[in-house]
């Protein structure tokens, strides 16, 4: 915001939030503020169990009278030098926004901080990701709200989560500056998240600069970022983010190749002194992170070889000892920094992005859940297949996914149809089969679920089954749609297949099922109640879409597929999802009438030679993520608060 806009002068109060067993650390930060502003809250439940959600409250409704702003900081925090008046200029830059000062390596916005570091972005505003708390500052008024909504919507979630919802819910946006201008001191944490592993600023340099009032302030419609290990994108579809691989996004804009061929070419020897199996995933984010930056001013080399050190760092912080980190921390740099310079080079370079092979086919997805659908059109234009409209943002043809009932006009010209079931929503397959009848599609491939075997009585569940109409009214509904579109393709001499899904994994799963009401619960700190008789198929919704690719690539054969990632009990897969939400302990329920049946997935291999591929724990982490971050809406940004700091058409994306 321009700092005209910024009122005559700052008055800041402050609350550094506490737990009595850190009441010397808290005293030091509140005592670094000159003018005595910084009050020390402490936990008033000491001995209950560790949250933050005790204090917080209390730290953000102690707004001085006076105050046009109030500062909370975190008892684990190293100031730079020239802190408090640096957020005294920060908050006169941007009076009506949350601005937090610091960003996390290991984070999202972690990545959103090295972005705008290397384009000399004073600021930047935030991914939709939980808050980064650690020194947050909020206009007074917004600092006193904050108690009410927290006693209403808490519920036990993860404070910064509450923290994002809160200015979600009330419309304000959250930029950080760069470099940061706190640290994050290396002390256990008492609210259970030491499994983070190390966790330090993208970029601290340790002294508190001059605020930029009316620098940039992007919003970067896509952020490369590593993290546990994998290489991702953040990628920001009008008001919807999308989260996929990076390798994805590359092949997306005709790079993947450019980037593989420049790996090759950098040698073996470029890697050495990596973690193992880090190679691949560092140079992919390097390299998309030029991409990015390619239409921009070379970076300082200063800023680029400090946030590329952290690269690493944040990405595998989780896996490894601090020792293992910093050690390779040098080999990583350079190596990403090899990486950087070829992203830019072949960003800039039309003539080294591969074209689109030609389509394959147009295919529309219909039926279930809208960004589900949307998730998997998306898919299925990866590998290859057209919806028949320039979806621009997306980097080319898409499968499409029709808004509502399509009618046979917005069928035209597609060849497949592959219809989402949904059994509560009465009339939307007629609606479905009537227009693809008249439109004229060679095939329907019907995604139906695994609940149609719910009831029975047989340990392994094959196609054959159910042999007549079962008798549990979720599995009737099922079958029932399942023979309303067999009849239909019998009648009107269409071929159509039925795939039979496990419960999927990954965003936008169910509400209603049981991966969804575990992470529930772990992100809010209540137990699970497992059954050890139960028995669980998920199925990744990448591994829905390759199954998809090859079902629609050879001819129509058998009429009914049994498709699933991977099978678990109950214990197993409560590990998983403790491993990437948050760890909760387990109730043990004793129910024998507990569906026991695993479906045989036998005949899709055999038929069609398809085998899953997905990484599981990286699905159930992205469910966890956005069931906790994704789900409570974002912020808008006016156009006139920010300045482009980076290309913005999808020909310039990574």
């Amino acid at each position: 915001m321009d700092a005209s806009n910024a009122p005559a002068q700052v008055r800041l109060s402050g609350a550094v939030m506490s737990h009595p067993r850190r009441a010397e650390e808290a005293r030091r930060i509140a005592e670094a503020d000159p003018l005595g502003r910084v009050l020390v809250i402490t936990d008033p439940e000491p001995d209950g169990r560790p949250t933050a959600l005790r204090v917080a409250p209390l730290s953000w409704s102690c707004v001085a009278p006076d105050a046009t702003h109030h500062l909370v900081l975190q008892d684990d925090v190293v100031f730079a030098e020239g802190f408090f008046e640096h957020a005294e200029r920060a908050a006169a830059a941007a009076p009506g926004e949350a601005i937090s000062l610091y960003a996390g390596w290991d984070s999202r916005n972690g990545a959103v901080a090295r972005l705008a570091a290397l384009v000399g972005a004073p600021w930047a505003y935030t991914l939709q990701e939980h808050v980064p708390c650690q020194a947050l500052i909020l206009p007074a008024e917004a600092a006193r709200g904050y108690e009410a909504f927290q006693r209403e919507h808490g519920g036990g979630w993860p404070y910064d989560v509450v923290v994002q919802r809160y200015l979600n819910a009330i419309g304000m946006p959250v930029r950080f500056c760069t470099p940061s201008t706190v640290q994050h001191d290396d002390l256990p944490s008492l609210a259970g998240n030491t499994y983070h592993g190390f966790r330090q600023a993208t970029l601290f340099t340790g002294e508190a600069g001059p605020v930029d009032a009316g620098g940039p302030c992007p919003r970067f419609p896509v952020v490369p970022f590593y993290q546990y290990g994998e290489a991702r994108c953040a990628v920001l579809r009008g008001t919807e983010w999308e989260y996929l691989e990076t390798e994805r996004q590359l092949a997306r804009t005709g790079l993947l190749d450019a980037c593989l061929a420049a790996l090759d070419a950098a040698g073996p020897d470029a890697a050495a002194g990596l973690l193992e199996g880090s190679g691949r995933p560092v140079w992919l984010t390097a390299f998309a992170l030029g991409v990015v930056t390619a239409d921009l001013p070379e970076p300082d080399p200063q800023i680029a070889a400090a946030v590329l050190e952290s690269l690493g760092t944040g990405g595998l912080c989780q896996e490894y000892t601090v020792a293992e980190l910093l050690a390779v921390v040098p080999a990583v740099r350079d190596f990403a920094l090899t990486a950087l310079a070829a992203g830019r080079r072949a960003g800039a370079d039309p003539a080294v992005r591969t074209p689109r092979p030609a389509p394959l086919a147009r295919v529309a997805v219909t039926g279930g859940d809208p960004d589900f659908a949307r998730q998997l059109a998306r898919l299925l234009a990866d590998a290859g297949y057209d919806g028949g409209y320039d979806a621009g943002d997306d980097g080319g043809h898409v499968a499409g996914h029709p808004a509502g009932p399509p009618s046979a006009g917005d069928l035209d010209g597609v060849r497949y149809v592959v219809h989402l079931g949904r059994p509560e929503d009465g009339e939307l397959l007629a609606e479905v089969l009537a227009a693809a009848a008249k439109a004229g599609v060679e095939r329907v491939v019907y995604a139906g679920s695994s609940a149609v075997y719910r009831g029975s009585r047989e340990r392994t569940v094959t196609e054959e089954l159910p042999a007549a109409a079962p008798a549990d009214p979720v599995a009737l509904a099922w079958w029932r749609e399942e023979q309303t579109v067999l009849a239909w393709g019998a009648e009107h001499g269409v071929p159509v297949q039925v795939l039979r899904l496990a419960d999927p994994v990954g965003r936008y799963a169910p509400e209603d099922s049981p991966l969804v009401r575990w992470v529930n619960l772990a992100w809010t700190r209540r137990p699970l109640a497992l059954n050890p008789l139960g028995r669980h198929q998920v199925l990744d919704h990448r591994d829905l879409a390759d199954a998809l690719r090859a079902v629609l690539a050879a001819p129509p054969a058998q009429p009914v597929l049994n498709v699933a990632s991977a099978a678990f009990d109950e214990q197993e897969l409560a590990g998983f999802l403790a491993d990437v939400s948050r760890r909760t302990p387990w109730e043990w329920i004793q129910d024998p009438t507990v569906d026991r049946w695993t479906m045989a997935t036998g005949l899709i291999g055999a038929e069609l030679h398809w085998q899953p591929s997905a990484e599981l724990r990286e699905s159930m982490r992205a469910l966890a993520q956005w069931w906790a971050c994704d789900i409570h809406g974002d912020y808008t940004v006016p156009a006139d608060r920010t300045a482009p700091a980076a290309p913005s058409g999808p020909d310039a994306r990574a």
